[in-house]
């Protein structure tokens, strides 16, 4: 896709949070950060997505294992059923030194060299966005992005003034 457009058949995305408030029993996981960079293609039904993940450098291992758990939909709840149910192959789990903003209209996540997007502007509308994700029900901001690249193998992509979408979440396992 590199250079190209994609299509609703395909399409690279992004996907990031900060983890404000969370805990698996004793284990906190607030204050934490958590990106998932993949490729989506309808060409298969029975393979969604491919994603890596990234994981906050600060995570202890036990923090890593149970965010890898969470948000690649193994720990069942709002994750699995929202969103990451559409998983068909996980080329990778990164720990990494994220930035990342989701300040209104001056949102950004930077993973070194690997990763780096930015909102341009938000979009003007009256209307209610809300995001794509099945199960997702929180209102949010439609944004146009300065950039959009993601250069780690084999994810290979650079998009300006692509449409993004800025919201809450609210996860709860089963």
């Amino acid at each position: 896709m590199k250079g190209g457009e994609p299509t609703y058949e395909e399409c690279d995305f992004v996907l990031s949070w900060l983890v404000r408030n969370g805990r698996k029993a004793d284990v906190d996981l607030s204050n934490l950060f958590v990106v998932l960079a993949g490729k989506y293609s309808a060409s298969d039904p029975s393979e969604l997505w491919h994603v890596k993940l990234y994981l906050d450098e600060k995570c202890t291992e036990m923090q890593r294992s149970i965010l890898g758990e969470i948000f690649l939909g193994r720990a069942g709840g709002t994750p699995l059923s929202n969103f990451a149910s559409a998983i068909s192959e996980v080329y990778d789990i990164q720990s990494a030194r994220i930035e990342l903003s989701h300040e209104k209209n001056k949102e950004f996540i930077k993973i070194g060299n690997i990763v780096s997007i930015s909102t341009d502007h938000p979009v003007a509308s009256d209307a209610g966005v809300s995001c794509g994700i099945p199960g997702h029900d929180h209102p949010g901001q439609e944004i146009v992005a300065g950039h959009f690249r993601v250069r780690d193998d084999p994810f290979d992509w650079d998009y300006k003034g692509r449409c993004g979408f800025a919201t809450d979440f609210s996860y709860k396992s089963n």
